[in-house]
């Protein structure tokens, strides 16, 4: 289940201080709050934050290393020597060898730009410089996006007679490079160490050419979108310049791949463009994008944008192929641990680190896929917020051969036969220094809907570019019972309305139920302005419903009607006592592969070891497999990747695989007595039911209930008709079959029911 937590809390002193800013600033105290919890607690720092411009780059030459590395550069061009760029496949490397190739020519060195394939692996190779040096022959390589783990490869350089100057912004290995080292996290007076690598460049492309640098913000805003570092401190500034010059005068490659994109924004960036560039290098053509991003022919750079196009639809199949093959090795093999590890021959490295990402997202824990090559698993690591996978894997780096990254993501080479020792040193190093909470899924919220809300919703367009380290604030609004209908006939997206509010709810058709339901909940969206016609709208952006109350009665008939339609499959019988010390010792033993279903919330007070433990209502909020009781799961909840599956009213939804099946000793539901399953009392109310042909879904259950007495005689009734073919559902509106004739003993419903007033 998610778990909603504050981003901020402030202690009085602090709201005093709040309160002064945002007088200060004309802002309301719920905007001029979110900046002060992120870090901006003066004015001026308010100030400069909410006008993000060039004005606020900072001087190059603090970083470590720019001095010589200019000095260098301009021997270089002063003694006509051939100097050489070396970058990365993705789109930061990309971005930083279009920028930097770009300076280098306005100072007077035309430069040979080289950018490896994914095949040749991650940073750079002894092969790719070989490469170089017989293609080119350079007296200097300047690399970018790279090197600064590269050691060997460094000296391999000198060796064949060059200098080298590494420009790179990853994290810092025990031992640097012997040559110049160009990197924001080196000890020096720089004050920002998140630059992305085109940050870097974007930085050296200063130091040599001054405010014409400035041309070249677009490139580097686009980089540092796509490398998901944060948009604050003097990323913001290169991102909101660059978005300028794209909205403005964007230059013919940005055009090409923009489409009709109308409304330019970091998440265009990072949506639309990035996904483009990256799929050059995953589909193994990564000398595309840097000839789109390099080249001043238009009629190449319409073809280049329309190959990227291609591969990047391409791409989306072969990593949705992938994905699902991967899900389905995790529910075959189990996801109980703290590490997600999976290795495949016939995997595309070039999308591995994709899915790694999704699986991060659904499972919330750091993932790891590998290709096999040989004797070698060439792999991608993402990680959750919380787990710094870097850390782990340079505790663990004796299984490793190679590895280089960040907090959140790292390329991976280990050997085969060490495949299953780094899983288990990796599960057990996180393990060991991580707690439970930092695995649950979490959503931070900067506080509730307020009645100012059309004001702070124009406000927060002020913090704008958003992103990683500068997300758009999230809010909540508590609500009951909703309705909300498709955008359209069939669609996914919802509209609803609550707290005199409109919203839209993408993708919500899978909580639509949930919405519906008396169950107290918290809508979490995001407030989105748009202008159409010279209008302005408000509307809040929902992005994910989160149970706040507790299952109480008026959910026993929800309960209920799911248990009619539920199965009863075979499995072990515990009395229970025996079940309650089972589901104490599993819960003790792992935190994942536990699934406890009831249809009676009343079974789960039955069992002191549930206490405390997740609870979820209709359908699984997560998909990590986390430990969990579920109340009254959906026909199509799928709970095959759980290890063990516990009925505690011997009934469960008909997706269970593999599970172990545990059962309770089975009770009639309560509601059981209260029914009348006489012919006549069904055939009066089928009659009366039939008139109301047409009728929406929600009016024809509401009558019925009116009609039948007690409610759970209706969910019975309805339950038996629609069994039987003698209603369907069409559009969301009830349709009678005419001329069909059935039997109530048909019904398996029905002979439960009887089954179990009998017995």
């Amino acid at each position: 289940m998610r778990k909603l937590v504050r981003e901020f809390e402030f202690t009085a002193e602090e709201r005093a201080e709040v309160r002064a800013l945002a007088a200060a600033l004309s802002l309301t105290e719920t905007t001029a709050g979110i900046l002060y919890a992120r870090g901006l607690t003066t004015e001026e720092s308010m100030r400069a934050f909410l006008d993000p411009s060039e004005r606020n780059y900072l001087s190059p030459f603090l970083l470590t290393g720019m001095r010589e590395a200019t000095e260098l550069i301009r021997k270089a061009r002063e003694e006509s020597w051939r100097v050489a760029v070396f970058g990365d496949y993705d789109a930061d490397g990309i971005g930083a060898c279009a920028v930097l190739s770009r300076a280098l020519r306005a100072y007077g060195i035309e430069p040979y730009l080289f950018v490896p394939e994914r095949t040749d692996g991650y940073g750079m190779s002894i092969a790719a410089i070989d490469r170089i040096f017989d293609e080119f022959l350079p007296d200097l390589v300047i690399t970018v996006d790279c090197g600064v783990s590269n050691r060997r490869e460094v000296e391999y350089i000198k060796e064949q007679g060059s200098y080298c100057i590494v420009t790179d912004h990853h994290e810092l290995p025990d031992v640097l490079p012997d040559c110049i080292v160009v990197n924001p996290k080196r000890k020096g007076d720089y004050p920002y160490d998140n630059l992305c690598g085109a940050g870097v460049a974007f930085k050296l492309a200063q130091a040599l050419i001054g405010e014409r640098a400035n041309e070249l913000a677009d490139f580097a805003a686009l980089s540092t979108v796509a490398d998901s570092v944060p948009l604050l401190g003097e990323n913001r500034d290169i991102v909101a310049e660059g978005l300028k010059r794209i909205r403005s005068a964007p230059r013919p490659a940005f055009s090409a791949l923009l489409g009709k994109n109308s409304e330019i924004t970091s998440q265009t960036l990072a949506f639309t463009i990035a996904p483009r560039i990256n799929a050059a290098g995953r589909m193994g053509d990564a000398a595309a994008a840097l000839r789109l991003f390099t080249s001043e022919d238009e009629e190449e750079i319409a073809a280049l944008a329309e190959r990227l196009n291609a591969y990047n639809a391409e791409r989306q199949k072969y990593c949705d192929e992938l994905y699902a093959q991967a899900t389905r090795k995790l529910n075959e093999e189990g996801a109980y641990g703290n590490v997600i590890m999976l290795a495949e021959e016939h995997w595309n490295a070039g999308f591995v680190g994709i899915v790694a990402a999704r699986l991060v997202e659904e499972y919330c824990r750091p993932a790891l896929l590998f290709v096999k090559r040989g004797e070698m698993l060439k792999g991608s690591a993402r990680s959750i917020e919380r787990v710094n996978i870097f850390d782990a894997l340079k505790n663990c780096s004796g299984y490793i051969r190679e590895f280089g990254g960040h907090a959140q993501a790292a390329g991976v080479n280990v050997a085969a036969d060490q495949f299953e020792a780094l899983k288990a040193a990796l599960d057990a190093y996180i393990g060991a220094t991580y707690e439970r909470e930092d695995f649950l899924p979490v959503v931070a919220v900067a506080g509730e809907a307020k009645e100012d809300l059309y004001t702070v919703a124009r406000e927060l367009t002020l913090l704008e570019p958003c992103g990683v380290g500068n997300r758009r604030p999230l809010f909540t609004l508590r609500a009951g019972k909703l309705d909300a209908v498709p955008l359209k006939p069939q669609s996914p997206h919802l509209a609803l309305s609550a707290g005199g509010m409109d919203f839209v709810y993408f993708n919500g058709a899978k909580d639509r139920e949930l919405l519906a339901s008396e169950l107290e909940k918290e809508l979490v969206f995001e407030y989105n302005v748009s202008h159409f016609r010279g209008k302005e709208y408000v509307k809040g952006f929902v992005r994910c419903v989160v149970c706040r109350g507790e299952i109480g009665p008026a959910l026993d008939c929800d309960g209920f009607a799911r248990a009619l339609a539920a199965k009863s499959p075979a499995g072990e019988e515990m009395e229970d006592a025996a079940l309650d010390a089972f589901l104490a010792e599993r819960r003790a033993a792992c935190a994942y592969g536990l699934c406890v279903v009831a249809y009676d919330r009343t079974s789960f007070a039955r069992y002191p070891a549930l206490a405390g433990m997740e609870t979820d209502a209709f359908r699984l909020s997560s998909g990590s497999f986390a430990n969990v009781a579920l109340f009254a799961p959906s026909p199509d909840c799928d709970l095959a990747g759980f290890r063990e599956v516990v009925l505690l009213d011997g009934r469960a939804p008909a997706r269970t695989g593999k599970a172990r099946i545990v059962k309770a000793k089975p009770r009639p539901p309560a509601a059981i007595g209260r029914l009348d399953c006489s012919r006549e009392a069904l055939l009066a109310l089928f009659s009366a039911l039939r008139a109301l042909e047409g009728e929406a879904a929600e009016d024809i259950v509401a009558a019925a209930r009116l009609l039948s007495g007690p409610p759970e005689q209706a969910v019975f009734a309805l339950s038996v008709f629609s069994e039987l073919g003698l209603f369907r559902l069409e559009e969301g509106r009830v349709r009678v079959t005419r001329g069909k004739r059935t039997d109530l003993m048909c019904s398996h419903i029905y002979r439960d029911i009887l089954a179990w007033k009998e017995g």
